[in-house]
C-alpha cells in the first residue's frame, strides 16, 4: 500500500492543485502534523458520501457516551478542530444535532445530503501530509486468570505503585502547558519510573503487594499491555475486568516492528496472531522481544469496560482511538477503511473496503500524529482476528455541526 504508483500520485496531485487553486488555502505538509492546528482542514470540495455499514442503534449508543464526556465538562472548555476552536457546550450542540438527524430515520443519501448541509467537515491530514490514515484494530482479550499465584498462575498484572508521580512541567515553565512526565524520586533526584525490563526481569516491583492479578502466559500480559483492558476467567467461573490506569511513562516502541528488521517475521506475515506464534515456539527470544519496549502498563479493577479516555463504555465498531494531543476527545468522526472477509474456518480470504460513523473515544501510546487511527472491534473471534491483522490505509474525517 505504500507504492502509490505513478496514476494514483498523478490523480492526487490534481486533487490537491485543484483543492488549492479553488479555496486558496490548502497548503500540503511536509512532514505529519504534530500539533491541533495542522492535524485537520475543512473540506470544502469533494467531501465523502456518509454511508454507513452498521447499524443505527450502535450510532446512537456511542455518540450519547460522547455527549455524557460533554456534560462532564464546563460548557467552555475549549476543542481544537485544525485551525478552529470550538467550546464544550457547541460540541454537545452539534452531537445533539446528529442525534437528532438520526432519529428521522433518514434514508441514507437524504441522511448524507443533511450532513453536508448542516456540518463543517475536517479531515485528517494523514502521514506527511498526503491525507492517508494508518487503521489498526484492538479489541478486549479474555484470558483465564488467578487472584493468587501458583505454579501456572505465575505473571502478574500490577496496579500503579506509590512510588510513580506524575510532574506538570508547566508549573516550570509556561511553554511546557498540558505537558507531563512520568517518574520516581530517590535520595534527591528525580529519575525516570522503572523500564519494562526493570520490572520484569529484575521483579523491582515484586512483594510490595501491587499485584491485581496473576495470568499463566507472559505473552497474555504483554497483549493485555497493548490492547488496555480485559476480561480474566477465573476459578469458579467468575469474571474480572481490568482496564488501564497509567503507564511508566517510556516511550512505546513496537515489538512487531522489531521482530521484523530481526528477521523473525516478515512484513507481509506480521499479526497479533504471528506474533504469538513465533515467541511461543522460540522461547529463547522472548525477553529480548518483550524488553525492546520499555514502556510497561499498570491497571486497576473496573466493574464495567472497556473504558476510554474519556470515561466512557467503548462501542464495538464505533469507538476509535486517536491522538488525544492533537485530536478533540469525544468527537463524532467518519471514516472510509477495509475490514476482512472471513470464511467458515474462521481465516481471512480478502478485504472489503466499507465506511461509517465513528467517535473518538480513546487513545493509545501507538497511537501518534494525523496519519494513525484505532479502531476498537469488541471481543470475540472475529474481533481479535481483525485486530491482529488489521494495517490499511484510509480517510478519515471529523465533523461538527456549523454555526
Amino acid at each position: 500500500m505504500t507504492d502509490k504508483g505513478v496514476r494514483r500520485f498523478f490523480l492526487a496531485t490534481v486533487v490537491l492543485l485543484t483543492v488549492a487553486m479553488a479555496a486558496g488555502c490548502y497548503p500540503v505538509l511536509k512532514k505529519e502534523a504534530q500539533r491541533p492546528g495542522e492535524a485537520l482542514r475543512q473540506v470544502r470540495l469533494f467531501s465523502p458520501e456518509f454511508r454507513d455499514d452498521m447499524d443505527r442503534d450502535s450510532l446512537t449508543l456511542a455518540v450519547g457516551r460522547s455527549v455524557e464526556y460533554l456534560d462532564r465538562l464546563s460548557p467552555e472548555t475549549v476543542f481544537h478542530y485544525g485551525p478552529n476552536d470550538f467550546t464544550s457546550r457547541q460540541v454537545r450542540e452539534s452531537q445533539e444535532a446528529f442525534l437528532d438527524l438520526l432519529s428521522k430515520g433518514l434514508d441514507p443519501d437524504d441522511l448524507s445530503r443533511e450532513i453536508r448541509r448542516k456540518f463543517r467537515i475536517y479531515r485528517a491530514t494523514g502521514q506527511a501530509g498526503d491525507r492517508r490514515v494508518l487503521f489498526t484494530g484492538y479489541y478486549e482479550p479474555i484470558y483465564e486468570g488467578s487472584l493468587a499465584p501458583d505454579e501456572v498462575f505465575r505473571y502478574p498484572l500490577y496496579r500503579t505503585p506509590g512510588d510513580l508521580i506524575r510532574i506538570d512541567l508547566s508549573l516550570f515553565n509556561e511553554k511546557f502547558r498540558e505537558e507531563n512526565i512520568i517518574a520516581r524520586i530517590e535520595g534527591n533526584k528525580v529519575l525516570p519510573y522503572y523500564s519494562r525490563r526493570r520490572i520484569e526481569a529484575e521483579g523491582v516491583l515484586a512483594g510490595r503487594g501491587l499485584e491485581v492479578v496473576w495470568l499463566k502466559d507472559p505473552l497474555d500480559v504483554t497483549f493485555l499491555h497493548i490492547q488496555g483492558s480485559g476480561r480474566l476467567s477465573l476459578p469458579g467461573g467468575k469474571e474480572l475486568l481490568v482496564h488501564y490506569q497509567t503507564s511508566n511513562g517510556r516511550p512505546y516502541r513496537s515489538i512487531g516492528r522489531y521482530m521484523i528488521e530481526k528477521g523473525f517475521l516478515t512484513r507481509e506475515e506480521m499479526s497479533m496472531q504471528a506474533m504469538r506464534k513465533y515467541l511461543t515456539e522460540n522461547p529463547e527470544a522472548l525477553d529480548e522481544v518483550l524488553n525492546y519496549n520499555p514502556s510497561y502498563v499498570f491497571f486497576q479493577q473496573v466493574e464495567n469496560g472497556p473504558l476510554g479516555n474519556i470515561g466512557v463504555l467503548l462501542t464495538p465498531g464505533r469507538s476509535i482511538a486517536l491522538d488525544s494531543g492533537i485530536f478533540p476527545k469525544g468527537a463524532l468522526g467518519f471514516i472510509v477503511c477495509q475490514k476482512p472477509s472471513i470464511n467458515d474456518q474462521g481465516e481471512i480470504v480478502g478485504w472489503t473496503k466499507f465506511s461509517r460513523f465513528v467517535v473518538n473515544q480513546d487513545t493509545g501510546g501507538a497511537i501518534k500524529g494525523a496519519g494513525r487511527a484505532d479502531i476498537f472491534w469488541g471481543s470475540g473471534p472475529y474481533a481479535e482476528l481483525t485486530a491482529g491483522h488489521l494495517r490499511q490505509e484510509g480517510e478519515l474525517y471529523l465533523l461538527i455541526k456549523k454555526p
